[in-house]
């Protein structure tokens, strides 16, 4: 029955497909250029001829499609260095947003959860959702003390509706790497396999909640960013319960004007708290669209920011913000040796790939860009061209830095649209720098020292047994290779001795036989 409801499930894929004419901008590529007269089998083609870019065409089909293909589609929007500039900008105006399931079955999930009715779990539960996504949905309650809390709740079946939808992914990955060349390139399977692990964690609520909770302590008393706390004795892997949060959304303009909160002051600091969770932290929201973002303005001159939804996290090594913030600085002082050197360095760009062909191209990318004033220059374009220059390069940007990418392109969006004056390289320089000195301050290397006193304490315990296991092994060496000496020269005496036996007795057999003769 299983692979009835795949044929079928396979069936409306391509009715859909089909209906919005994706078969058109596949047949209108290289390979398939001969298969073109196709298209004409498609009756939505004979009655709808008005001509949409490819960009929209997918976008619609994936709308169409369901809430994973619209998840999909947002992973492809941040893959500058293998899709189009127009693909990339239509496939950013997905939305995640589908109808809510009924009020009952989110109390029933609860109390079949808890195993107790949903009164003696909350004194107030709203029937009216908050929001619904195609994941879950969230709906506000109130604690037995008072406090206010929001429930999100993990939709019914969804875990299996997404291994539904990602076996067939994988099959259409592997049947377009099969027989379109461009599919290799664009490594479909590869990116299916990074789409499943990254949707199959956000299924995961307790995941969603330790996240939340580590960004809470990183930002504890900070004037920056809010986090809500979570309320662990209610949050299991599907239902998660946090602080309910009031705040203005971000995107709510005419709000934020009405209470006079000042956008260049929060402007810049949406710039801070990126770098700070990027440098200072390693660990940052990697979801941070203007849909998740809120802003506390009871002091509209010291506005706050408020984070929601927590599923999607990243964390860079200390080597990837190594040459990350030497790639930034580089860029500001235009060096352009620099960053190709930086590239190569770090495995982004083949080894073989010479330095100063590299940065040519770099150079000439980045030069009619850096001639206008720097407040002007948009970082999301300059990575787009210089993802598309690179891409002859073999550029292979690791997959932790595309969630970073995708992060910075949405902080610059919102810094621009609060103020479109920001200079987002001059408020990000100083932090940057002064990141990179205290990186290789002495204080920083003694506090690395502490943080590494334990276990060098416990490696210099074991150090006396260690040099004693050598000094041991390298004595039972030294006997076996004495014993063998030994044995040779032995073997040698032996040798010349029986050698000269033999000489003596030849020339006594010589000196008989002449007396005998």
């Amino acid at each position: 029955m299983n692979k009835i409801n795949q044929f079928f499930r396979i069936l409306y894929i391509y009715y859909v497909l089909a209906k919005h004419g994706v078969d058109r901008v596949l047949l209108a590529t290289l390979p398939f250029a001969a298969l073109r007269l196709l298209s004409w089998c498609n009756p939505w083609n004979w009655c709808n001829r008005r001509s949409h870019s490819a960009g929209v065409v997918i976008r619609r089909a994936l709308e169409d499609l369901g809430p994973i293909f619209v998840k999909f589609g947002q992973m492809l929007s941040t893959r500058y260095d293998l899709l189009p500039a127009d693909i990339i900008a239509e496939l950013a105006k997905l939305q995640d947003r589908v109808p809510p399931f009924p009020a009952q079955t989110a109390k029933k999930i609860i109390e079949c959860t808890f195993k107790k009715p949903i009164i003696d779990l909350f004194c107030d539960f709203s029937p009216q959702p908050i929001a619904s996504a195609s994941i879950a949905q969230v709906h506000a309650a109130t604690l037995a003390d008072g406090r206010q809390m929001v429930v999100k709740i993990r939709r019914p079946t969804i875990e299996k509706i997404i291994r539904r939808d990602l076996a067939l992914l994988h099959l259409v990955a592997k049947l377009a790497e099969l027989l379109w060349t461009y599919g290799k390139r664009l490594r479909l399977r590869a990116l299916v396999s990074e789409f499943e692990q990254t949707i199959l964690d956000e299924l995961d609520f307790m995941r969603e909640a330790a996240n939340a909770s580590q960004l809470r302590r990183n930002f504890k008393n900070s004037s920056l960013l809010y986090v809500p706390e979570i309320y662990w004795p209610l949050t299991t892997d599907n239902i998660l319960v946090m602080e309910r949060i009031y705040g203005i959304r971000v995107s709510n303009q005419a709000a934020l004007q009405k209470a006079g909160v000042n956008n260049k002051k929060l402007a810049e600091r949406s710039v801070e708290i990126f770098f700070t969770q990027v440098f200072r932290d390693s660990f940052f929201h990697g979801d941070m669209h203007p849909g998740n973002i809120f802003i506390a303005a009871e002091d509209p001159e010291d506005p706050r920011y408020i984070a929601i939804d927590f599923g999607i996290m990243g964390s860079l090594s200390p080597t990837d913000q190594h040459y990350l913030a030497e790639n930034l600085l580089a860029f500001l002082k235009r060096d352009y040796r620099r960053v190709a050197i930086l590239h190569i360095e770090s495995g982004w760009v083949p080894a073989s790939v010479r330095v100063e062909e590299f940065e040519a191209a770099i150079r000439t990318v980045c030069e009619p860009i850096f001639e206008r004033p720097l407040r002007d220059i948009s970082f999301a374009q300059l990575l787009l061209r210089l993802f598309q220059t690179a891409g002859r390069f073999k550029l292979e940007i690791q997959p932790q830095l595309f969630l970073l990418q995708k992060t910075l392109l949405n902080v610059e969006g919102l810094a621009r649209r609060l103020d479109p004056d920001i200079d987002l390289w001059q408020t990000a320089r100083p932090f940057l720098q002064q990141w990179m000195r205290k990186r290789y301050s002495p204080r920083k290397l003694l506090k690395h020292m502490a943080r590494q006193a334990p276990y060098l304490a416990e490696q210099l315990l074991k150090l006396p047994g260690l040099c004693h296991d050598v000094l041991q092994k390298k004595h039972q060496e030294q006997q076996a290779s004495l014993e063998k000496k030994s044995s040779v020269s032995e073997y040698k005496r032996t040798a010349m001795s029986w050698f000269l036996v033999g000489i003596i007795l030849t020339l006594t057999a010589g000196y008989l036989f002449i007396l005998i003769y």
